[in-house]
């Protein structure tokens, strides 16, 4: 035993058939729906797949519990993995009413006719004639992802969506709530971490004590700060190695004007979009006159959106959502730091006064 420790192996994964990623990734609440749905209407690009086991990974990596190339390797292994069994409908999600089913993607038709074209020995020679862009949505990923761009180098890209924090609260807001209900704990897959006799979200280390001090609204507001920080130092450190392959995009903008973004995502990904692209805009309400003048999806009025009220201006609308902090209960400092990350968006991304930053 003694042995095997000392000579202990390194773990790799050299060959992929990964050609390109893209994880459209931010915090609830941002708007990554509606740009994976644009974005899955793209030219090669894959339908939209979730992976907790990608975003797990990079959780057990903050906390120091998996080595690097353990972590880097499992990284490679994973996409790799999804991609061989999506370019067969191996795993593709047929249920209708899911937001990542195949039923809800344009391209329907080519995942029908996989599943029951030849499959296993023939997917590799396919994937290298047709270069496929997987395509994931992820959860605040960019704030702890080093492992992805570390395993996957070039092959990633990452759009970042960027939101007001006033138009992300309420349902960051009610994700506390239900992530912290017992009688639901076990349909989150996340990982926690334990804490005294506390089940905790993992992005809570070192900030435990704030955490159970604190009511939903306010956890929401400092998860968002930490979120948002985080996201921002890796940024900063990592601007000169993978600066290129990060695209922000902010909600405000691209649903009022998206063609600026939509020429920065075709040049990203080396694709374009199709006639079939904008048949989804237009679905999507891309672009649009007021900016909360979304679809009415059921899983968004779960979340707590509801249709812009046609007698108050975007400035009211953002005054309901602050106020919904006030009636939450939400104390002095919580509000402070709420008041400075509108601050820091509306100085760096968007505001009433400036359209477009």
């Amino acid at each position: 035993m003694s042995d095997l420790i000392l000579n202990e192996p390194r773990v790799i994964r050299e060959k992929m058939l990964l050609d390109q990623v893209v994880l459209v990734d931010g915090q609830p609440g941002c708007g990554k729906t509606l740009f994976t749905a644009i974005i899955a209407a793209m030219e090669r690009v894959e339908l939209l797949n979730y992976s907790g086991e990608l975003e797990n990974l990079c959780a057990l990596k903050y906390l120091n519990k998996i080595k690097d190339d353990a972590v880097e390797a499992m990284v490679r292994i994973q996409m790799d993995l999804v991609l061989y069994e999506t370019m067969m409908s191996r795993g593709t999600n047929f249920r209708p009413s899911d937001l990542s089913s195949a039923f809800r993607n344009v391209n329907v038709v080519t995942y029908l006719k996989r599943l029951f074209a030849k499959g296993d020995e023939v997917i590799p020679e396919r994937i290298k004639r047709e270069k496929p862009i997987l395509h994931f949505a992820t959860h605040n990923l960019l704030a702890f992802c080093e492992p992805v761009f570390k395993a996957l180098g070039e092959k990633v890209v990452v759009i970042e969506i960027v939101r007001h924090p006033l138009y992300m609260l309420i349902q960051q807001t009610l994700n506390r709530e239900h992530h912290m209900d017992p009688s639901g704990a076990a349909r989150q897959f996340h990982l926690y971490i334990k804490y005294r006799e506390h089940q905790l979200p993992f992005k809570n280390f070192g900030q435990e004590e704030l955490f159970l001090r604190s009511n939903p609204v306010e956890r929401a507001i400092y998860e968002m700060q930490k979120t948002t920080e985080l996201t921002e130092t890796f940024k900063n450190e990592y601007q000169n190695q993978f600066g290129s392959q990060i695209l922000t995009i902010p909600f405000e903008p691209f649903v009022l004007d998206p063609w600026p973004y939509i020429k920065k995502v075709e040049k990203l990904l080396k694709s374009r979009i199709t006639r079939k692209t904008r048949k989804v805009m237009k679905k999507q309400k891309v672009p649009r006159k007021k900016i909360s003048d979304g679809i009415p999806l059921a899983i968004y009025k779960r979340c707590g959106w509801e249709p812009p009220s046609s007698n108050l201006t975007e400035e009211e609308e953002l005054d309901k959502r602050r106020r919904f902090a006030i009636d939450n209960g939400a104390n002095k400092n919580a509000l402070s730091t709420l008041n400075l990350l509108v601050e820091d968006y509306e100085n760096n991304h968007w505001s009433l006064n400036n359209n477009q930053v």
